[in-house]
């Protein structure tokens, strides 16, 4: 009976230990992320930038609590819906037409047909809200889940989820999630994840090339993203930035951020 209980004793202490180092190297392998200074550059906007250069592993945010906070993705769920519809061939490849309905749609960009690549450049909602119906609610359900994107709530309509719905995230979930698309490490084909690489391309330079993706309401304009990544000689930066004003402020306000800190010129 002693010894019964001196191995139980055993265990359970083993246990403990156990946990308790699992506990402690899990808060050890968070990296550290340090403040960002960034008043001069967002000035009156209200907003948050994530910043993690790849090599070093080392995190940069301004406005951490709010970079924790979740938001609807808006248009910058598009890099996420584009895998899903690439991988379960939705569409064929980046070069795949959907015929405009002559719809006449706010944008005259919009007012054409398009393929997943053009859709992307442009933000056409109606490209990808399509490719969303075809993909359908049970696939996406099951790759959101996958991926574990932001609360993965797609109860909001299929073509609908993301655009100021039921779908939410934040800027740090999605720096996480922009990270594993750089170094492939989601459930996509490789094919699949170097494609929407590909078509995120924004700025091409000598130097560097930025991929990104912008995101706004469009119902006040009141929420706007830029997530991506920036590709450099010696290092690779995956960012995410959201504010309370549109895609393309927190665009310029990343691009500001990226060329005060030297990492494009």
């Amino acid at each position: 009976m002693k010894k019964i209980k001196g191995f139980m004793l055993f265990i359970v202490t083993a246990v403990t230990v156990v946990s308790i180092l699992t506990l402690t190297m899990g808060v050890f392998a968070d990296p550290k992320i340090h403040p960002l200074e960034l008043n001069d550059i967002f000035r009156n906007t209200q907003g948050t930038l994530v910043l993690k250069n790849l090599k070093t592993n080392q995190v940069y945010a301004y406005n951490q609590e709010r970079s924790k906070e979740r938001f609807t993705p808006e248009s910058s769920f598009k890099v996420p819906n584009a895998l899903i519809g690439l991988e379960v061939k939705a569409v064929a490849d980046e070069y795949d037409v959907k015929r405009w309905d002559g719809v006449v749609r706010e944008f005259p960009v919009w007012n054409r047909d398009h393929t997943l690549a053009s859709g992307m450049r442009n933000s056409v909602i109606w490209y990808y809200q399509a490719m969303a119906r075809d993909i359908g609610q049970e696939r996406m359900q099951d790759y959101i889940h996958k991926i574990g994107y932001g609360n993965q709530d797609i109860s909001g309509g299929i073509d609908q989820f993301w655009l100021n719905s039921a779908l939410k995230i934040s800027a740090q979930e999605q720096a996480a999630f922009i990270e594993k698309l750089v170094e492939e490490d989601l459930p996509f084909q490789k094919k699949t994840m170097k494609t929407v690489k590909r078509i995120m391309i924004d700025d091409e330079q000598d130097d560097y090339t930025v991929h990104g993706k912008t995101g706004t309401r469009l119902s006040d304009m009141g929420l706007g993203w830029y997530v991506g990544y920036v590709e450099t000689g010696k290092d690779k930066w995956v960012f995410a930035t959201n504010v309370d004003a549109s895609g393309s402020a927190a665009k310029q306000l990343t691009l500001d951020t990226l060329k005060k800190l030297k990492i494009i010129n």
